[in-house]
């Protein structure tokens, strides 16, 4: 029996579909997203997602508008946490509808479904706030990352 992984838990065409999302996604916005997936999430998810989001360089972005999406798949735990420039402009409650529309994929197994989905969620609504600028250039890689 294979023993689940962070690194195991998306085969490479989900990754690349994932990938292909948060493309898509930052071709509306200037906002960057990444998406990080660790096996355990021993403390308070929202922390270890702001302490991985330090870890990644996200909060070096010119106008502090990454965003990540960070899920713990053995502890079944995940947060999107943005920064403080999009904190500073969007409702308390910005991120609410896209956890709850990927809350309900996952809670049907469609986790390749559910992030993808909850990316291009993001990019619509980040473009409100951060569109797209014609000299945008792309600040931080598109592909998954992995804990230890």
């Amino acid at each position: 029996m294979k023993i689940m992984t962070a690194k195991s838990f998306f085969t490479e065409s989900q990754k690349a579909i994932i990938q292909k999302a948060i493309a898509a996604a930052e071709l509306n916005t200037s906002g960057e997203i990444r998406v990080h997936i660790d096996n355990l999430c021993k403390e308070e998810v929202l922390d270890k997602a702001a302490n991985i989001f330090h870890e990644l360089k996200m909060d070096a972005t010119v106008l502090k508008n990454g965003v990540l999406f960070y899920l713990a798949v053995k502890d079944q735990k995940f947060a999107i946490i943005g920064d403080k420039g999009i904190n500073e402009k969007v409702p308390a409650d910005f991120w609410d509808q896209i956890k709850d529309t990927m809350l309900i994929n996952f809670k049907e197994q469609k986790f390749t479904e559910g992030l993808s989905l909850g990316i291009e969620l993001a990019g619509e609504k980040l473009k409100l706030y951060f569109p797209i600028s014609h000299n945008d250039t792309n600040e931080l890689t598109n592909e998954v990352s992995f804990g230890k």
